[in-house]
């Protein structure tokens, strides 16, 4: 950070393992501060933020959880959640919807009594609006103002504007608690399970998919890795997602690849962060043959858990 002003070295904070505490890590990537417009950074944090990873991140040398330390405050970040617009990530609620309903059908066999279900962070809420059409009690939390708001009028259904933490929800109140893509968003993981924790019933089921940086594909491409992004504050592998479960009460019972859908277009427009050519070239190609707005599911390292709370 030595080009850094005072002012946004106020921005930052040093972290600790959030998995087993210690400070003690090795550096897997610098910081590149020098590619950021600092003033305009609160700006990166909204769900379908893409901007390319910018922050030092770290090992444990302890317990193998890799993270960004320093990173912004944790204020700072929810600032940024909380705040703006987001029409790009809702552009591409059918093929999320799409994604979701088989992830029903998978949960619906695990759980075959529709009770009532949490989303937490829902962004645009598809998953609670399938969840709602199959026959689930359905309510979700989402930090984006914008996005709750475009959520719960879209579908119909109750989302809160905040974070799970700022719901205030009694204990034991629900059946099924689903993170679609959260945990590595939020500042304390393990705070946030054991919330979970607190509010499933006993014997209930978490649902959890992240992106996997010990999937063959993250080790593959390496620093190219698609899922390297400033908005990531922490790279599970799944032994340490097995463990920060455990610690919170958590036993896996599945474990699978997450497939999701989403347009081409969209698609090749996430990728021109990291390969621009090549990016580029493949928007133009689909666009002229008029497949941009085709559905095709992919798998880029994402792994799917479903567990079971235990006070």
């Amino acid at each position: 950070m030595t080009k850094q002003t005072a002012y946004h070295e106020e921005m930052f904070e040093n972290v600790n393992c959030n998995l087993c505490g210690s400070n003690d890590y090795k550096i897997i990537y610098p910081a590149v501060y020098t590619r950021a417009n600092l003033d305009n950074i609160v700006e990166t944090f909204r769900s379908s933020g893409d901007e390319v990873l910018i922050d030092q991140m770290v090992c444990c040398k302890k317990c193998g959880l890799q993270y960004l330390n320093p990173r912004l405050r944790q204020d700072i970040i929810l600032e940024g959640y909380s705040g703006g617009s987001d029409e790009t990530f809702v552009s591409q609620i059918s093929g999320r919807e799409r994604t979701f309903a088989r992830s029903l059908e998978l949960i619906e066999k695990i759980v075959p009594q529709k009770g009532k279900i949490l989303d937490v962070g829902t962004a645009g809420g598809s998953f609670l609006g399938v969840a709602s059409q199959r026959g689930w009690d359905a309510v979700g939390c989402e930090p984006s103002r914008w996005l709750a708001d475009w959520g719960s009028k879209h579908y119909n259904i109750t989302i809160h504007p905040g974070t799970v933490f700022d719901m205030k929800f009694n204990e034991n109140s629900f059946d099924v608690v689903t993170l679609w893509d959260v945990l590595e968003h939020t500042p304390d993981p393990n705070a946030v399970l054991r919330e979970c924790n607190r509010i499933l019933k006993p014997g209930g089921t978490l649902v959890i998919n992240y992106p996997d940086i010990g999937s063959s594909v993250a080790r593959l491409m390496g620093r190219k890795w698609v899922f390297l992004l400033s908005v990531h504050l922490y790279y599970f592998t799944l032994i340490t997602m097995q463990e920060m479960l455990a610690r919170a009460n958590f036993k896996v019972v599945v474990r699978k690849k997450h497939w999701q859908t989403l347009e081409l277009g969209y698609i090749f427009f996430r990728m021109q962060a990291y390969l621009s050519g090549p990016a580029k070239l493949g928007n133009k190609i689909i666009s002229a043959f008029g497949m941009d707005k085709v559905m095709i599911p992919y798998w880029m390292g994402q792994t799917l858990l479903i567990a079971r709370c235990s006070k």
